[in-house]
């Protein structure tokens, strides 16, 4: 009787506890198998559950970090965030890379390139590396993020410490020229937009931790300058 079925089908009270299953941790309303948790579980109690950052960092062997690359479409952030990701997968690493245009297709499909959708565009992305960060990943962002505000509000989220902004610097002509897509012809031609470098400004940061000039140089000497700057990280925080 004590485990009919109540309301929904549910079962009413508790089901008995498998041998050897007990509350993880001795917390109250917490058991394995069971996604709820006692009513009078306070906050602390769930955060205690929380695998810390550093202990995720030390079964990876590594420190987690976001490099963020901002700059022109056509720079090459994604080109340099994809090397610098097989660079380091290599070296038994573990990273996630976040690219602007694939974000849009999928996370902020609904968004626009308004002066607040930008903003909305970039907090989101940031929020992701914050959460993937916490599980000790190396995060690999390439994100034209125009704005300095955008840019400085994605370091608040992400916590100065861990933020880590290229500047990846190509001239609009070069850009112009590595435009597979044809999307600063149509731009120019006034078919698309508030497109950064044409019909929208691009604030170059105030102060990048690295920048690359990819224009005066090719991918490999670029991955191995961001690496040089950034090291292998391979040390877990203490």
């Amino acid at each position: 009787m004590g485990n009919a079925p109540g309301p929904f089908g549910l079962l009413s009270h508790r089901p008995p506890v498998p041998s050897g299953m007990g509350p993880l941790g001795g917390l109250p309303g917490l058991w394995y198998g069971s996604r709820t948790m006692n009513a009078n579980a306070s906050q602390g109690a769930q955060a205690a559950v929380q695998t810390p950052r550093a202990d995720r960092e030390k079964l990876l062997g590594q420190r987690g970090r976001v490099i963020w690359l901002t700059g022109l479409s056509g720079a090459g952030k994604t080109t340099i965030a994809r090397a610098m990701d097989a660079h380091l997968h290599g070296m038994g690493r573990l990273c996630a890379v976040l690219d602007g245009d694939v974000v849009r297709t999928g996370l902020n499909r609904g968004l626009g390139f308004s002066e607040e959708d930008r903003h909305e565009n970039i907090r989101r992305i940031a929020e992701v590396a914050r959460i993937l960060l916490d599980t000790g990943v190396i995060v690999l962002v390439a994100v034209i993020s125009p704005a300095e505000a955008m840019r400085q509000n994605a370091r608040k989220i992400v916590g100065a410490a861990d933020f880590f902004e290229v500047y990846v610097r190509c001239s609009i002509e070069v850009c112009n020229q590595r435009d597979t897509k044809g999307l600063y012809k149509k731009a120019q031609a006034g078919q698309l937009k508030q497109f950064t470098g044409v019909s929208a400004p691009y604030e170059p940061p105030a102060a990048p931790d690295l920048i690359i000039d990819t224009d005066q140089m090719g991918v490999q000497q670029a991955t191995e300058m961001l690496l040089g700057a950034v090291g292998d990280l391979g040390a877990p925080r203490a």
